[in-house]
């Protein structure tokens, strides 16, 4: 095997599908905090249906600063969350839900190895929500799920970090 590594791109290519627009679920969110200190939440996004199906879409992030409150309430709207008033939002709520989301594909320079990185990323306006039966839904209890408070006395206050 001969093989001549001055010839080989310096791209990192890690895109799994097209620039497009696709029906995609939340597979997982994990919380963090930005470099200000702000709470973070990253969102692995996997495409629901159609020729890439099962493939992942993007990572998008959720930034609950006062900066990022207008993308965080189109986000959650799109996913079919509550976003009028004083909510309280936890990760796994995230999780399962379906929306349209808008990959395109970006190029990042890595600083530790100079490399460039090039990955799919939402734009700002990106979520759309998704109008079918399916846009939310809900696992059963005992498969990690959580069930709606609806029949508890408990005030229906809405949930989220801000």
């Amino acid at each position: 095997m001969e093989i001549d590594f001055d010839q080989m791109d310096n791209v990192s290519d890690y895109v799994s599908v097209p620039a497009g627009t696709y029906l995609c679920r939340t597979a997982e969110v994990i919380p963090g905090t930005t470099r200000n200190g702000h709470e973070r939440w990253g969102i692995r996004l996997i495409v629901a249906e159609g020729e890439f199906v099962g493939r992942q879409a993007a990572w998008d992030g959720l930034v609950f600063s006062e900066r990022g409150t207008m993308r965080a309430r189109r986000v959650l709207a799109a996913l079919g969350l509550p976003t009028q008033g004083k909510v309280k939002v936890e990760p796994q709520d995230l999780v399962g839900r379906q929306a349209f989301v808008t990959v395109k594909p970006q190029d990042f320079r890595d600083p530790t190895s100079g490399r460039v990185v090039r990955r799919n990323q939402v734009p700002y306006e990106g979520w759309m929500p998704c109008t079918s039966p399916i846009a939310a839904p809900r696992l059963a209890p005992d498969e990690g799920g959580t069930t709606s408070n609806e029949d508890d006395d408990e005030p229906d206050f809405q949930k989220l970090p801000f």
